[in-house]
């Protein structure tokens, strides 16, 4: 539906606007399968989808991204037909990610934690030192994606007389978007190439006119 409203739109009017990594603070994190998605797996909503008209030989600029590394976006650029494109940059871009669920032990003084992260590791309890942050010396039990499941681990852990809290684990990412210049005309092929040889849809296309170059009607 992306590319059919995009060239629905390219060809009447120009084109239109389209709009993990865990912080530091624990000394390692639990493997247990279903508690902590891969931050790739996290998709965010896509942006809002805005028109905007352009004339016939005006200048676009487009974003693409979400992209995994600078080497990444650079390397789809040789994927551009040759002299299609100008004003080419890669922006890093440091944003927020979905908050996970984090069932702990609250901090408590250096010597009691790692006495307490003995004894539970002694009974097979999956276990971790916070060495880090405002929960510095917290016992980590769990980071979940899904609340519910939290929720089960905090419930199960105050039956067996565990003092355990439930916390937002805040976190962001560095990501990055290619951004350019291109004729109104070859938006759609300029982004087709680039997301052919991506493999996957990108989170978000924006094309919006570029600020720096006069408009019709406009004085320079």
């Amino acid at each position: 539906m992306k590319w059919l409203a995009l060239a629905l739109v390219v060809l009447n009017v120009g084109v239109w606007q389209i709009s993990e990594a865990l912080g530091p603070g624990l000394s390692s994190v639990p493997a247990v399968s279903g508690n902590l998605p891969r931050v790739a797996s996290l998709k965010i909503q896509d942006e809002p989808v805005t028109p905007v008209q352009l004339a016939p030989g005006e200048r676009a600029c487009v974003r693409l991204g979400w992209i995994q590394s600078p080497e990444r976006a650079r390397e789809l650029l040789s994927h551009i037909p040759g002299g299609k494109v100008s004003r080419v940059s890669v922006e890093e871009i440091d944003r927020s990610l979905p908050s996970l669920h984090w069932v702990i032990v609250p901090p408590q003084p250096p010597a009691a934690a790692q006495e307490q992260l003995r004894a539970m590791r002694n009974q097979g309890i999956d276990s971790y030192l916070v060495t880090e942050g405002e929960n510095k010396n917290a016992i980590s039990l769990g980071l979940f994606e899904s609340l519910d499941a939290a929720m089960s681990v905090l419930e199960e852990k105050k039956r067996n007389n565990f003092n355990v809290v439930l916390v937002n684990f805040d976190r962001n990412q560095i990501s990055y978007a290619l951004a350019l210049e291109t004729e109104s005309s070859l938006v759609e092929e300029v982004v087709q190439a680039v997301e052919a040889d991506y493999g996957l849809e990108f989170d978000f296309i924006e094309v919006d006119r570029c600020e720096s170059v006069a408009t019709p009607g406009k004085n320079p």
